[in-house]
C-alpha cells in the first residue's frame, strides 16, 4: 500500500529538521511540493535544499504542482477556506495517484509543524474520507514558529502557572481574551495593534530561523509603529513575509 509522510521541517533553518524527519526522508520515493508563485519561490527552494542535504540513501523525485488560488478577501471566510481545501484535496489525490507507485512512499514537507495552523492533515483526511485512493499516512513533528520565536527572544512561553492562548490576527480584531496572560498571534496579514492595550509587551519575529530573521520587542505603545515599518519594508524586499508575535500582559 502507498505510504504518505507529513513531515514538519521547522521555520526556515535546515538544521531545524529532526533526526526522526531525516530518517523518514530517507524512506521517500517522491516529495510533493506546491508552488505558490514567484514571490514565494524561496519556500520551494528551501524544501529542495532540505532534500538535497539529507536524503542520501535512495533515489527520489520532487513533484511540483501549482497551488490552487485562494480568495484572500472573501465575503464568507469559512466558505472560501472550504473551497480552497476542497481544491487542494482534489489536487493532492491526483498527484498521489499519478506519481506514486502503489508500493511507494511519498512525503509532504510542512513549514513548522503539521499540527499548528496548517491545512495538510485536514486535506489528507478529506482524501481518506472519499475512499477513492488507498494509502496509510503518519506524521513527523517539527519545530514551530512559536518555539523559534521564544528561543530567539530568550523567553519562556508562559509565566509561572499562567495560561497561554494561541490565535490568529482575525480573532483578536476585537481585543485579547481576558483570561490569557500570554497571547501568541499567528497569520496576521496586517497587524495594526490599535485595538490593543499599549502597556502590553510584544515579542515579534519574522523569517524566524532563517538568515533573514528579524526580531523586535518592547512596550507595544513604543514599538508598534516600528514593527509595522520594518514589516512593510521586509515584505517589499522579499515579496512575502512570515511573522508571528507574542503579547504579554503587564506583571502584577
Amino acid at each position: 500500500m502507498r505510504q504518505i509522510l507529513v513531515i514538519g521541517i521547522g521555520t526556515g533553518n535546515p538544521e531545524h529538521v529532526t533526526i526522526q524527519a531525516i530518517r523518514a526522508l530517507n524512506t521517500v520515493d517522491v516529495v510533493f511540493v506546491l508552488d505558490k508563485g514567484g514571490d514565494k519561490a524561496d519556500l520551494v527552494a528551501l524544501r529542495r535544499e532540505i532534500c538535497e542535504r539529507y536524503i542520501e540513501e535512495r533515489p527520489y523525485r520532487i513533484v511540483e504542482a501549482q497551488d490552487p488560488e485562494r480568495n484572500r478577501n472573501p465575503a464568507d471566510y469559512g466558505v472560501a477556506v472550504e473551497d480552497w481545501h476542497s481544491a487542494r484535496a482534489a489536487l493532492y489525490e491526483a498527484m498521489i495517484a499519478r506519481e506514486l507507485p502503489e508500493d511507494g512512499t511519498g512525503a509532504f514537507l510542512v513549514w513548522g509543524d503539521p499540527s499548528l495552523y496548517d491545512s495538510t492533515l485536514r486535506i489528507i483526511d478529506r482524501i481518506v474520507a472519499r475512499g477513492r485512493l488507498a494509502f496509510e499516512y503518519r506524521v513527523i513533528p517539527g519545530i514551530t514558529s512559536i518555539q523559534a520565536l521564544a528561543a530567539s527572544h530568550r523567553i519562556a512561553l508562559n509565566r509561572i502557572g499562567a495560561p497561554v492562548q494561541i490565535t490568529t490576527g482575525r480573532q483578536i480584531a476585537g481585543g485579547l481574551s481576558a483570561e490569557a496572560d500570554t497571547t501568541v498571534v499567528m497569520l496576521d496579514g496586517d497587524p495594526t495593534f490599535a485595538q490593543l492595550d499599549p502597556e502590553l509587551t510584544i515579542y515579534w519575529g519574522a523569517y524566524l530561523g532563517s538568515d533573514d530573521e528579524i526580531t523586535l520587542s518592547g512596550r507595544l505603545g513604543d514599538v508598534a509603529a516600528e514593527i509595522r515599518r520594518i514589516r512593510a519594508e521586509a515584505r517589499a524586499r522579499h515579496g512575502w513575509i512570515m511573522d508571528i508575535y507574542l503579547l504579554r500582559k503587564p506583571a502584577d
